[in-house]
């Protein structure tokens, strides 16, 4: 793939797009993983980062390294955008969960 985007010097271009779809993808992902699972779900983005991180060294050809370099770096990114999240939430700009909602007040309840 590397050989026929590169000899139309279409190689940037390539990744510059697909940069931008991952980055897309994940801000949705955040706010949905916020929503159902809280910031314990930013365990999740470490270990993805992570195995990005190891596939990116792994892989030699320039354009799959480069995605799951963005990958991973987007991941690692998300641990720290689920936290602030969370602010926003508290802050009543995003909706809170309601069924989470219903647990804090049962655990409450039973104090």
């Amino acid at each position: 793939m590397t050989e026929l985007l590169s000899s139309y010097h279409l190689l940037g271009l390539a990744i510059g797009l697909c940069t931008f779809l991952i980055i897309g993808i994940f801000h949705p992902v955040c706010i949905k993983c916020e929503y159902y699972f809280g910031t314990g779900s930013r365990w999740w983005f470490l270990v993805l980062g992570l195995l990005g991180t190891a596939g990116a060294i792994l892989i030699t050809d320039p354009f799959w390294s480069s995605l799951l370099g963005v990958f991973a770096f987007s991941s690692f990114w998300t641990i720290g955008e689920i936290v602030e999240q969370r602010r926003r939430v508290e802050r009543g700009w995003f909706p809170e969960n309601p069924a989470r909602q219903r647990r804090k007040e049962a655990a409450c309840k039973q104090d």
